[in-house]
Formats: C-alpha cells, sequence, structure tokens
C-alpha cells in the first residue's frame, strides 16, 4: 500500500511539472502568424526546386555539380542578406568523378535501348564497347577456370536473384492517426539475441569472400563491361559504386546498372540459347584537383547581448546521388531550409541568438559533413573532448524524409523537451503536425549532433513515395511535394524562432 502511495505521489509531481513547464513556455502568436503569412504568400520552394534540380542536377559527392551547387547556394545566401556565408572544408574527402558520356543499347538479336546508368566512380569504357554478351555463372573458384582466357573484351552479366513484383500497395501514402499515435510507443524487451545466426554470417563471409574473387578475376581478365541488374519496378534504377572516392587511384572495371526488366530480358535470351549483343560507352572524368569536403554555412546573427554566441541551427544535406536530380533526397530538404531561413530573415526577424544554416556535403557516404562539422567545431564523440560550439548549440534541426508534410518530432529520448515541442507545435495542429515522440530515428545528419550530446532533431515526415524513388534516376522534380514542403518550411521557421528566442538553451540529455 505504501508503495503504491509512493507512485501516485510520483505521478502527481510529474504530471505538477508538465504542467507548470507548459505553462511556464513562451510561444509569440503574433510572429507565428507572420511566418505562415510569410511562407504561404510568397513562397520560394518552387523556385528552389527548380534551380536545386533541373537547373544544378545530379550532384554526387565530389563532383562538379556539387560543386556548382554550393556556389550557387551561397551566392543566394548573400542575396538574401545572410552573413557570414562561407563554403567550409571540414577535412579530407577524396576523389570527385563526373560522367560525360553514357550509352548503351541492345543491337542483336534486335534493337532495343535500355535504361542504364553508370555505377559511381566507375572507369569510362575508353570508347564504344560492341560486344556480344556473356552470361558468367560462377558458384564456387572452381567455376573460374571455365571462363578463364574467354572474356577479354566483353559485355558480362552475372546471374541475379532479384525479382520484380506487382505493386500492390498505392504508390504514395500519407501517415494515418494510428500510425502516428503508434509513433509514440516505445517498445522495452523483446526477443533480443543476435540478428543473423552464425550459420548465416558464415554464408555472407563466403559469399563476399567470393564475390571479391570473381571481381579480381574479371579485371585479370580484361572485361569490357559489367552490367548488373538493380531492385526497382519500371525502369527505376537503384544507385549503387562500383569503385572508390579514395585518393589511391586504384583501376576499377567498367559497370553499368540496367533497368531490371532489361536485364532480365538479356538473362532469358542468352540463357534460352540466342546471341545478344551490346553497343555501351562510358566517358568519365576523375578531378584530381582538390580531395577536400565542404558545407555551407550562412547566419543571421543573435541581437542579445548575452545569448547573440549561442546558435540555432538548421541544415540538410546538399549532395545526392547522380543518375537522377537528388529531387526528394535531398533537394527537397535543402530548398525547406532555405525558404525557412529566407522567411525569417524577411521578416527582419532580430533573434536573441544567432540562426545558422548548414548544407552539409558528402552525406551519401556517411554522414561526411556534419560529422566532419561536429568533430571540427562541437566535440570529438571518440574521445568526449569538447570544442567551442559545444555548449553553445542549442538545437539542430534537419530534413531529410522526402517532400513529404511534417507531421511531428522524434525527440531522441530527451523527455524534457516534450512540454516545451508539444506548446510549440500547437499553432500546426491544423496543418497535420502534433505528434511529439520520445523515439529516435537514425540515418540522417542529426545524428552527428546527437552522438556528442548537443540536442539533434529529424522531423516525422509523410512518406508519400519517397521509398520507392530515393537513390534512384527516377528522383527528379516530378516527385516534390511543394505544397507539402511549404508547409514544412513553415514549421521549421517556427521552431528555429521559437529556440532561438527561448530564455535558456533546450535541455540536453546527459553526455559524459
Amino acid at each position: 500500500m505504501r508503495l503504491k502511495h509512493q507512485f501516485s505521489l510520483l505521478v502527481l509531481a510529474l504530471f505538477v511539472w508538465s504542467s507548470t513547464s507548459i505553462a511556464q513556455e513562451q510561444i509569440d502568436l503574433e510572429m507565428m502568424y507572420k511566418i505562415k503569412n510569410e511562407g504561404l504568400r510568397n513562397s520560394q520552394i518552387q523556385d528552389l526546386s527548380f534551380h536545386l534540380t533541373d537547373l544544378m542536377g545530379p550532384r554526387l559527392s565530389g563532383s562538379t555539380n556539387l560543386r556548382r551547387a554550393r556556389q550557387w547556394t551561397a551566392d543566394k545566401f548573400k542575396e538574401w542578406g545572410l552573413e557570414n556565408v562561407r563554403i567550409d572544408s571540414y577535412g579530407d574527402f577524396g576523389r570527385g568523378w563526373d560522367v560525360k558520356k553514357s550509352y548503351i543499347a541492345m543491337k542483336d538479336p534486335y534493337y532495343a535501348s535500355i535504361i542504364g546508368h553508370p555505377k559511381a566512380w566507375t572507369d569510362g569504357t575508353n570508347g564504344l564497347v560492341s560486344s556480344e554478351v556473356v552470361l558468367v555463372d560462377i558458384q564456387s573458384e572452381a567455376d573460374l577456370e571455365k571462363y578463364k582466357g574467354k572474356l577479354a573484351g566483353k559485355v558480362i552479366i552475372v546471374p541475379t536473384t532479384l525479382s520484380t513484383s506487382p505493386a500492390f500497395e498505392a504508390e504514395a501514402r500519407r501517415l494515418t492517426d494510428e500510425e502516428l499515435e503508434a509513433r509514440k510507443v516505445i517498445s522495452i524487451g523483446g526477443g533480443g539475441g543476435a540478428r543473423w545466426t552464425p550459420q548465416q554470417l558464415e554464408q555472407m563471409r563466403v559469399a563476399r569472400a567470393l564475390d571479391a574473387k570473381v571481381n579480381e578475376f574479371l579485371m585479370e581478365e580484361g572485361i569490357a563491361l559489367r552490367l548488373t541488374g538493380t531492385r526497382g519496378n519500371f525502369g527505376t534504377v537503384f544507385h549503387t559504386r562500383a569503385g572508390s572516392y579514395s585518393t589511391d587511384k586504384r583501376k576499377t572495371m567498367p559497370e553499368m546498372e540496367i533497368a531490371l526488366e532489361h536485364f532480365g530480358r538479356i538473362e532469358r535470351l542468352i540463357k534460352n540459347g540466342h546471341k545478344v549483343t551490346i553497343d555501351a560507352e562510358i566517358e568519365v572524368e576523375w578531378l584530381d584537383d582538390d580531395y577536400k569536403g565542404y558545407n555551407v554555412l550562412a547566419e543571421i546573427p543573435g541581437t542579445d547581448k548575452t545569448l547573440k554566441p549561442e546558435l540555432v541551427m538548421l541544415g540538410a544535406h546538399l549532395d545526392s546521388w547522380h543518375a537522377g536530380t537528388g529531387a526528394n533526397d535531398n533537394a527537397a530538404g535543402v530548398a525547406v531550409m532555405m525558404e525557412a531561413i529566407r522567411i525569417l530573415k524577411t521578416l527582419g526577424v532580430q533573434p536573441k541568438r544567432t540562426i545558422r544554416i548548414a548544407l552539409w556535403g558528402e552525406e551519401e557516404q556517411g554522414l561526411y559533413g556534419s560529422r566532419g562539422y561536429v568533430q571540427k567545431y562541437v566535440a570529438d564523440r571518440q574521445t568526449k573532448d569538447k570544442k567551442g560550439e559545444w555548449d553553445k548549440i542549442s538545437a539542430y534541426y534537419n530534413v531529410d524524409n522526402g517532400s513529404g508534410k511534417i507531421r511531428g518530432i522524434y525527440l531522441e529520448g530527451n523527455d524534457q523537451l516534450v512540454p516545451v515541442f508539444e506548446k510549440w507545435f500547437e499553432p500546426f495542429h491544423e496543418m497535420g503536425a502534433k505528434t511529439i515522440t520520445r523515439r529516435n530515428t537514425g540515418s540522417t545528419d542529426h545524428v552527428a549532433f546527437d552522438a556528442v550530446g548537443v540536442p539533434g532533431f529529424q522531423f516525422i515526415q509523410d512518406p508519400i513515395d519517397y521509398g520507392r524513388g530515393y537513390h534512384t534516376n527516377m528522383d527528379l522534380y516530378e516527385r516534390m511535394q511543394q505544397g507539402d514542403m511549404t508547409q514544412a518550411a513553415i514549421i521549421v521557421a517556427a521552431m528555429v524562432y521559437n529556440t532561438a528566442q527561448r530564455d535558456q538553451k533546450l535541455p540536453r540529455k546527459p553526455w559524459n
């Protein structure tokens, strides 16, 4: 009975604390109106989306187009009157690489165009290749011998286990109320244990070792081109990489990924005894003039005598893959963040804290830009050494899950923020954004900040058709939901404003 009574007191204390925190949290509703009005009436989302996709093109890490996009965004920030605009190196990245020409078609048994794109960082073909396609089926090292001396100058394919499937689910969808409620649930316990059995791990090790042997063998044989089928339906080609952006300049075999339906046709023709001939050419350029990686930074300076050295950050990654134009991954996030800071600048906001936007480089290769920034300015996550900005950053906000509406926010386990963000989201309930979850989410640039104890957040977004298009040749302007992006920019601007004006920095989780 006594334990039950103590538990009741604890629950009551938490309720009082939560209610008090909400009551104390201030929100400027006049400014919320102004942000909504500017974002809805004078949105620049369409123009930003066009420039970042159609005009800038694909923005592969280290590429010429990424360099162009960095300069264009920096110039745009200057045009808007932002301060301390700079293209800032976070450290080393590696070699840049551009596709100068890409062509592939089937010539025999009849002509047919093929949807295909070079793998990232592949070497070129040194001119047009016109060759019979050889199906190379290697199940063990012993199978290598039967192909020895027979593949020089040939186009080869290796059998695939991938297959297409009908799209029974709707192409695009929004999160339901039930799904949003489920995002709040945190599971505790469960089965646990290893994800893979020892037998499965050994099978994967053997498969990787054999694949490495096959690649080495094909290089030694001097094949002209390797074709690979990729997952995806209706001509969608998902990107992977063949070579490395490492500065060691190791030679790779020319590789091209083609639509699975086109790969299947070639494979079936060969298995049924018909000769298939391919014409193909890949021309690439390696950029060896600058191996550094860069972020684009710009600011609205703080005005409060005490708080202006502190920072509120918002950002998104500027790089993309190379066959599409990186529309939903992640020109959409960049456009949203640029529009958010444009709204605040246009309104003449005089923030207490400095507001800094960061457009990250080389996210697709492993969060290079944000992790490099954190390592350079914030903290070392390995040694736990804190640097100059560690105690200055109040929050970092990120958008990188496509162009769907913001429906809420992940708090990365920070219970202290629940009453704060519940209050801040109130003006946007009618826009569909009200889910505050303590749950974590990964794989975006907020992780770099959260890893060193700085509040970093990714928003909950409607997926629309994000999973079917990102990292593909079809991640293009047409897939962007610009009305949703307008809503997202308004909410981000409000969150940044509230964080900049708050009397105290946002509370943090412990980090030792």
